[in-house]
C-alpha cells in the first residue's frame, strides 16, 4: 500500500456512481486514498426523479460543507394535497418549515436527484477518477488484495472494492450465503416520468387515489416539467416481473392497469410515450445479516435499502457513506476492523429507518374500495383541519431515525 503524508493510503474501487457512491469517494479522497468510480452508465447519471434530505442525512451534508449549495437547488414544494375523484382537494398537509421537530411527508429539503448528484460530482473535483460505460461483473480476493473484474474485459487490483451499485446490486450476490434472498417486499409497485407543465400544476404535491389499490401522484419541480408517479398495491408475479421487461413493456403494463383511473389519467399516460425519463420500480427493503466480505463490502441501497416509503433512502445512503469512510480513515491499516465497525455504528440507524415502513400503514393508504377512499379523505380532511399533523410534526422531538446520532470523525474533513 502506498503512504501519503504518513497515512496508509488505500486504493478503493467504488462500483456505482450514485448519490452513496459519490458521497463515499468524497469522503474517501479526502482521507488521501486514491479512488476510482465505475459507473455503468455512459455519463454522468444526473436523471431521476425529487427526493429529499431528512434528519441526520442533512446533518452529513452540512459536514461535507455543502448544505448551502443545496438549499440553492431546492425544489419548491409547499405541502401535499389529497383529491377526490374529481381533483377536489380534501386535505392539505403543509411542509415543517419550522426548524423544529419531525418533516413531515414534504421535507424542507426537497432536490432533484440529478442535481443533488451533481453537485456530489463537482464537489470531489479532480481527487476522483469515474469511469464511464462499463460495471463491475466479479471479482477475487485474498487477505492482501481484491482483484475486480469488469464489463470491458479488464481486470483491475485494489485494497478494497465496494458495492455501491443500488437496489438490485450484483456484487451484494457474491458475498451472501448461497440462497439468501435480500429483499423484504411490500406488495407495491411504482413507476415515475415527467410530462410538460400545465398552468394549473402548483408547487403543492396532488394525490389522488383510486379503487383498485391505486394511486396517483403528481409535484412540479420547474416551470416547464411536473412529475408523474403511479403506485399499484398488487402482489402477483407479473407486476414483480414487470421491472426487468423493455420500457416499452412496462409503460404498457402501467398503461393498462391505470387505463380507468380517472383525474388527469389520460394526460399522464400520452406523456409517459415522449418522456425524457421513465422509470419502473417494486418497492422493497434490502435487509441482510452483513454487509462485508473480505476486502468488499456493501454501501447504500445496496447494503440497506430502505425503501422510497421510509423517506430515508437518501439520507440513509448519505449517512451509511460518512460512517463507511470514517471508519476506513480511522482505521485504513486495519480493514477488517474498519468494516465490522462500520456494521455496528450503522447497523442501529438502518434497523430503525427500515422499521418505520410498516405494510399495514401502507396499504391503509392505498384503499382498494372508493368507500374506503372516502372514509380515509374524511379522516384526513378533519384532521387536517384541526391541525393534528402541523402540531405533531413541530412537537416531535425526533426526525426520522430517532435518536441516533451521526459519529464524530475527526479524520474527515472537507476541502
Amino acid at each position: 500500500m502506498a503512504q501519503r503524508s504518513g497515512t496508509t493510503s488505500l486504493r478503493v474501487l467504488v462500483a456505482g456512481g450514485g448519490i452513496a457512491g459519490h458521497a463515499l469517494a468524497y469522503w474517501l479522497a479526502r482521507g488521501g486514498h486514491r479512488v476510482t468510480v465505475r459507473e455503468r452508465y455512459p455519463d454522468l447519471r444526473a436523471t431521476g426523479a425529487q427526493i429529499d434530505l431528512r434528519g441526520q442525512g442533512i446533518e452529513a451534508v452540512r459536514r461535507m460543507g455543502l448544505l448551502d449549495t443545496v438549499r440553492g437547488r431546492l425544489v419548491d414544494e409547499a405541502g401535499v394535497a389529497f383529491l377526490d375523484a374529481r381533483g377536489r382537494p380534501r386535505a392539505t398537509l403543509m411542509a415543517n418549515t419550522s426548524g423544529r421537530g419531525r418533516q413531515s411527508l414534504t421535507s424542507e429539503y426537497e432536490i432533484m436527484r440529478g442535481d443533488l448528484v451533481r453537485i456530489l460530482h463537482e464537489a470531489t473535483g479532480n481527487d476522483v477518477e469515474y469511469v464511464y460505460g462499463t460495471s463491475v461483473d466479479g471479482f477475487d480476493q485474498d487477505e492482501h488484495e481484491v482483484v475486480a473484474h469488469c464489463s470491458d474485459g479488464s481486470s483491475e487490483t485494489y485494497d478494497l472494492l465496494v458495492a455501491a451499485d443500488g437496489q438490485g446490486s450484483r456484487l451484494r450476490r457474491a458475498i451472501l450465503p448461497d440462497g439468501t434472498d435480500p429483499y423484504w417486499r411490500v406488495g407495491i409497485h411504482m413507476a415515475y416520468w415527467f410530462v410538460p407543465r400545465i398552468a394549473s400544476d402548483s408547487n403543492v404535491r396532488d394525490t389522488c387515489m383510486v379503487p383498485g389499490g391505486r394511486q396517483i401522484m403528481r409535484r412540479s419541480h420547474n416551470p416547464t416539467e411536473t412529475q408523474v408517479y403511479f403506485v399499484l398495491r398488487e402482489d402477483s408475479a407479473q407486476a414483480s416481473a414487470i421491472h426487468r421487461e423493455p420500457v416499452e413493456k412496462q409503460q404498457e403494463f402501467w398503461a393498462s392497469r391505470f387505463r380507468d383511473a380517472g383525474w388527469q389519467t389520460e394526460r399522464f399516460v400520452e406523456g409517459m410515450r415522449t418522456s425524457p425519463f421513465f422509470y419502473s420500480q417494486e418497492i422493497v427493503q434490502v435487509r441482510t445479516g452483513t454487509w462485508s466480505r473480505g476486502r468488499v463490502v456493501l454501501a447504500g441501497d445496496a447494503a440497506h435499502c430502505a425503501s422510497p416509503y421510509s423517506g430515508m433512502g437518501t439520507s440513509g445512503g448519505l449517512v451509511g457513506a460518512h460512517v463507511l469512510a470514517g471508519e476506513i480513515n480511522r482505521r485504513p491499516d486495519d480493514l477488517p476492523t474498519a468494516l465490522a465497525h462500520y456494521d455496528t455504528t450503522l447497523r442501529p440507524f438502518t434497523d430503525e429507518i427500515q422499521g418505520e415502513v410498516n405494510p399495514r400503514l401502507l396499504k391503509l393508504a392505498m384503499p382498494m374500495t372508493q368507500r374506503a377512499i372516502d372514509a380515509f379523505l374524511t379522516v384526513t380532511g378533519m384532521a387536517t383541519r384541526l391541525r393534528v399533523p402541523d402540531l405533531a410534526t413541530r412537537f416531535s422531538k425526533e426526525d426520522r431515525g430517532g435518536a441516533w446520532r451521526l459519529p464524530h470523525y475527526p479524520e474527515l474533513r472537507t476541502a
